[in-house]
C-alpha cells in the first residue's frame, strides 16, 4: 500500500511540473495565431479620441471629393478633441454616399465598390484622423 501511495504521489508530481512547463508555451502558440493569414495587415484599434484639426481636414477632403455628407457636417471648433465616432459616421456617411454615387460604373473603374478618386479620398481622409476601421 505505502508503494501504491509513494508512485501515486511522484505520478502526480510528475504530471503537475509538466502542466507547468507546457502551459504557457501553449498559450504562448495560441494566442499568436491572430492574424496569420498572408497579404493582410495588422488592425491597429481605433484611438478613442481624435483632434480637431484632423477631424475638420479629413472633413474638407471628403467634400472636395464631392460627398454632400460631408460637405453638410459642421467643422469641429472650441474643443482640442472629439469623440472617434464623430469621424467613423463621417467615413462611412461619404462611404455609403460615393458608392450610391458610383453604383453605374464599370467594374475596371471601380475599388470597393466605389471610383478610384473616391476609394483614395475616403482612405486619405481616415489616414488623416488615424481610423483604420469605420
Amino acid at each position: 500500500m505505502n508503494l501504491i501511495a509513494r508512485t501515486g504521489l511522484a505520478a502526480a508530481l510528475a504530471v503537475g511540473a509538466v502542466a507547468t512547463v507546457v502551459a504557457p508555451a501553449s498559450a504562448a502558440i495560441s494566442t499568436d495565431h491572430a492574424r496569420a493569414e498572408s497579404g493582410t495587415h495588422a488592425v491597429v484599434a481605433n484611438p478613442k479620441t481624435i483632434k480637431t484639426a484632423a477631424y475638420n481636414q479629413a472633413r474638407s477632403i471628403l467634400a472636395n471629393a464631392g460627398s454632400q455628407t460631408a460637405a453638410k457636417s459642421h467643422p469641429i471648433h472650441g474643443k482640442p478633441d472629439v469623440p472617434v465616432s464623430y469621424g467613423t459616421s463621417l467615413l462611412a456617411g461619404s462611404r455609403d454616399e460615393f458608392r450610391q454615387t458610383d453604383k453605374h460604373l464599370p467594374a475596371k473603374d471601380k475599388k470597393s465598390d466605389m471610383s478610384i478618386p473616391h476609394y483614395n479620398a475616403i482612405h486619405s481622409a481616415a489616414k488623416t484622423m488615424g481610423i483604420d476601421r469605420w
